[in-house]
């Protein structure tokens, strides 16, 4: 490989909008990025790329169409090939992406798992089987996750490599907001996509034991997912619940998490969440359950509280007295602002990846033709 000054970084990834954004912006610092991303993903936050990051964004079929996948693909390689990037670094999760892996071999591939496998009840990641994602996964060069939970599990089913790197997930949220709005002392924000997994029908059974302790509380749900209707039947005290069931935007997200004086993650199966970074760069104390790697993001008794999964009554308890103690969520709320600033800062993420990538850039070089391996500044 040719001696660059800079690297040439290929970020594929057909979803985590906001966390491909930071992360192109944090890494542009470094390298030289081609951000390639499905146009519905990235458009809420392609305002927000640096100048330097070079976008392709495209129509992204759906996976029952395979000719038209095949050609979106063909689209993207091509990109690709003409960026002439030093590495591929993909983000995973996807049918026909995966399948194409092969196809891009011809450069070093770091491969970041979100999620260890499809989550329960969460039908769109569960279209891609297992074995292809583990068979991807396996021609990686280098392997990124978030969790120390995810990183066992990965260890586990791939053996004994020493090619997987954790590191904590990018900062997201936080931004400066064009309104502020008051944070309602009672009011509990459930935020994210809505699957089974995500335990929401616990925290719904927990609302009768808050309200007879708090009367004033109320629960915002926001987000999409399945049919919402069965959490609706399930409701004993419907007046008490806000429901915001559909896409939520970024300004409306930066909305409730200021307006909330709680975010509760009720999950039964985790690998690591997207809400708790924006819980804490809200400033705002998290209630957990101890499933997967939450426990490694929330520091139960300091930046919020862990419980059980599928406990209401523990759940309402943890709720209940953060809702009671306002100077122990103002508390727990710096806590969590200050724990992401410190660890989760993309340029720190940015500097770990880099090391990432330097090694898949080595490991390569040696294993391949070159006499020399690549110089990464």
């Amino acid at each position: 490989m040719a001696q660059r000054e800079r690297l040439r970084v290929a970020l594929v990834s057909v979803s985590f909008g906001e966390y491909c954004m930071r992360l192109a912006n944090a890494l542009s610092a470094y390298a030289d990025v081609l951000l390639l991303m499905p146009e519905r993903v990235v458009r809420p936050f392609a305002p927000k790329l640096d100048g330097t990051v070079r976008l392709f964004s495209y129509q992204s079929p759906r996976l029952r169409q395979p000719l038209s996948q095949f050609r979106t693909i063909r689209t993207v390689m091509r990109e690709i090939r003409a960026f002439s990037p030093d590495l591929i670094h993909y983000q995973g999760f996807h049918l026909w992406f995966d399948l194409a892996l092969a196809a891009w071999r011809r450069y070093p591939l770091v491969f970041t798992v979100h999620d260890f496998r499809a989550h329960p009840g969460d039908t769109l990641t569960q279209k891609t089987p297992f074995w292809l994602e583990m068979l991807a996964r396996r021609s990686a060069d280098q392997i990124i996750v978030h969790s120390r939970h995810v990183e066992e599990l990965l260890g586990k089913e791939l053996g004994a490599r020493r090619n997987i790197h954790r590191m904590p997930h990018i900062q997201i949220g936080g931004d400066p907001v064009p309104a502020k709005f008051e944070e309602d002392e009672n009011l509990i924000l459930f935020f994210g996509r809505i699957w089974e997994y995500k335990g929401l029908e616990y925290l719904i059974r927990a609302e009768p034991l808050i309200s007879a302790r708090v009367p004033g509380a109320r629960i915002l749900i926001a987000g999409q997912g399945e049919d919402f209707e069965r959490y609706r039947r399930m409701m004993k005290n419907p007046e008490r619940f806000l429901v915001d069931n559909e896409y939520i935007s970024e300004l409306r997200a930066q909305e409730y998490f200021q307006r909330a004086s709680v975010v509760v993650l009720p999950y039964i199966e985790a690998s690591q969440s997207g809400v708790i970074p924006l819980a804490y760069s809200a400033g705002k104390p998290v209630v957990a359950t101890e499933v997967g790697g939450l426990p490694e993001m929330v520091e139960h008794g300091r930046t919020g509280l862990l419980v059980p999964p599928r406990d209401a009554a523990q759940l309402a308890d943890a709720v209940v007295r953060l809702l009671l103690d306002r100077k122990l969520r103002r508390r727990m709320g710096m806590c969590g602002k200050a724990k992401i600033a410190e660890e989760c800062s993309p340029e720190l993420v940015a500097q770990k990846t880099i090391d990432v990538y330097r090694r898949a850039l080595e490991g390569t070089a040696g294993a391949g033709e070159a006499t020399e391996p690549a110089a990464v500044d």
